[in-house]
């Protein structure tokens, strides 16, 4: 969301784009976009063209991948921890269980196509009435 106090307006950019295309970057028009297309960049993913400091804001500069996407896995794909024998941080990758995840899932009604056969199988029932 970009807002202008000089103008008293604000806008909101919605834009679908993929990992090779590029979106324009705001910087030139409002400066106070650039924190927030560095975290976008950072979090997400996506590169801003003609951004004057497109780096990392959140996470370490050797960090690899980014976070907020689906495909990262969700324990990261090393552990960081301190080793009290050695006296200092190791890094140390981690073993994924799964290489990608596939978020194409199949529903119910897909998986079970012999649901749609047992529709006509039941009868309908009706609560009896209260006695007065």
């Amino acid at each position: 969301m970009l807002q202008s106090i000089q103008f008293n307006s604000r806008i909101r950019v919605k834009t679908y784009t993929d990992e090779l295309t590029p979106i324009e970057s705001a910087c030139s028009v409002y400066p106070g976009a650039n924190w927030y297309e560095r975290e976008i960049w950072d979090m997400f993913g996506v590169f801003f063209a003609n951004h004057p400091d497109l780096r990392r804001i959140l996470t370490d500069y050797g960090f690899e991948g980014h976070p907020f996407r689906k495909d990262f896995p969700l324990s990261g794909y090393v552990e960081v921890r301190y080793d009290d024998e050695v006296k200092r941080v190791v890094v140390e990758p981690l073993e994924l269980a799964q290489e990608f995840r596939k978020f194409e899932a199949n529903t119910p009604w897909e998986t079970f196509p012999s649901h749609r056969q047992l529709e006509g199988k039941y009868q309908k029932t009706t609560k009896p009435e209260e006695k007065k």
